[in-house]
């Protein structure tokens, strides 16, 4: 018989609460255990491709999802350089029907506030604050968690959804701090009459730059823009949320053509991230410990898909622990084998569409200039059918 404890979960951001709504989906209890004293998201904008979309129908908040999303025409690149296009991949109803879902852009504070309502109402899933998990014990019929107070917390399982610096990973894994990347992200958002009226595209605008990158899209039913300019800076320690000058934004763009640099003139409040990653590991299961999210495989920006890749880990994690409810730990097994070459596939690629798409310059920026036009339509559908031709749930690579 399935054990009657809760499943805990370290971490209530957007992966967590994802794997709560899952496991309640399959019948099972989930203490969700976040170390802040409000549950929330910072952040601005995130985009959500088709298997975000998957993820949310079979988490059972799909409808929720579509609504408080904009639903972009297409995706669309500029040399910052020169000003002009380089290529655009249509979202359109061709686009929809060869994934089976649209492409959209969220507030991410939006998208956490559906998992957390979907939360709240259901009696399977109770939330904590001010209770970070900083370690935990185990033996063949369970798990104990240790918050930072010294309470301790029984468990049949324990899933370490707490994000880039996850004490739960730091137990299982143990492989240290993250990888700085010494890329720097500001964040601004722009009420959109303010955003010059020639840029209020109705897409995701990506204008790309020898060792920088403008990206903005609208948000919140096109009542704001979302700014995030990205510049290799070769900053060397992480940083999260600091606000910072306008001054300091411009430095990275003073080499753009004028129309790409006119766009950072609008931003205001400014903050700051330091960008950081880790390289892919394949041990995320510790007996009935298992890492999820940004605790498993935390990956750069460049392919907009960390938090599509909780949404899918929180899908296949409860899947597994509905096939076999009275074997946790073969259920984390086939958990971890089934994500993580996928994962591990983002993980590295996001690195590459950085330093090959995001980032060149001179004969590199010439090269993907002439490749990417050459591309029709169908061309970039197949080189996405990888990405968001299934679920993800038997994270296959293909």
């Amino acid at each position: 018989m399935p054990s009657t404890l809760p499943i805990l979960i370290a971490g209530g951001g957007v992966g967590g609460l994802a794997a709560a709504m899952g496991l309640a989906r399959q019948g099972r209890r989930s203490l969700v255990l976040e170390k802040a004293r409000e549950l929330g998201e910072i952040g601005a904008g995130i985009q959500l491709g088709p298997n975000a979309f998957h993820a949310f129908d079979w988490l059972g908040v799909g409808d929720a999802a579509r609504a408080m999303a904009v639903y972009i025409d297409q995706l669309r690149l500029m040399d910052a350089m020169t000003g002009e296009d380089i290529a655009v991949v249509p979202l359109d109803a061709p686009f929809r029907e060869r994934f089976g879902n649209p492409y959209a852009v969220v507030h991410r504070g939006d998208l956490h506030g559906v998992f957390l309502k979907a939360c709240r109402d259901s009696p399977l899933v109770d939330l904590r604050t001010a209770a970070e998990v900083t370690g935990f014990e185990q033996d063949g019929s369970g798990v104990r968690g240790t918050l930072a107070s010294g309470e301790t917390i029984a468990g049949a399982a324990l899933i370490g959804a707490d994000g880039l610096w996850s004490k739960v990973r730091a137990q299982v894994v143990g492989d240290g701090a993250p990888r700085v990347t010494g890329h720097t992200t500001y964040r601004s958002v722009i009420p959109t009459d303010r955003m010059p009226e020639s840029l209020r595209w109705n897409a995701a605008t990506l204008w790309a730059g020898p060792k920088c990158h403008i990206v903005h899209y609208p948000l919140s039913g096109w009542k704001v823009f979302n700014l995030v300019v990205t510049y290799h800076n070769d900053a060397p320690f992480p940083v999260a949320g600091e606000p910072v000058t306008h001054e300091e934004v411009r430095r990275g763009f003073e080499h753009v053509a004028p129309l790409a640099r006119s766009i950072i003139e609008h931003g205001t409040d400014w903050k700051k991230w330091v960008l950081c990653d880790r390289d892919p590991v394949t041990n995320w299961v510790q007996g009935r410990v298992a890492l999820l999210g940004d605790a498993a495989h935390p990956t750069l920006q460049y392919m907009a898909q960390g938090a599509c890749m909780a949404m899918e880990d929180a899908v296949c994690l409860a899947h597994e622990i509905g096939a076999t409810p009275d074997d946790l730990e073969a259920a984390l097994e086939r958990y971890r084998a089934r994500r993580v070459h996928r994962t591990a596939r983002i993980q590295i690629q996001s690195r590459l569409v950085g330093d090959h798409i995001y980032h060149p310059a001179g004969g590199h920026a010439a090269l993907r200039n002439a490749m990417m036009r050459s591309m029709s339509a169908s061309d970039h559908y197949d080189a996405l059918q990888w990405l968001y031709g299934g679920s993800g749930l038997d994270g296959t690579v293909r």
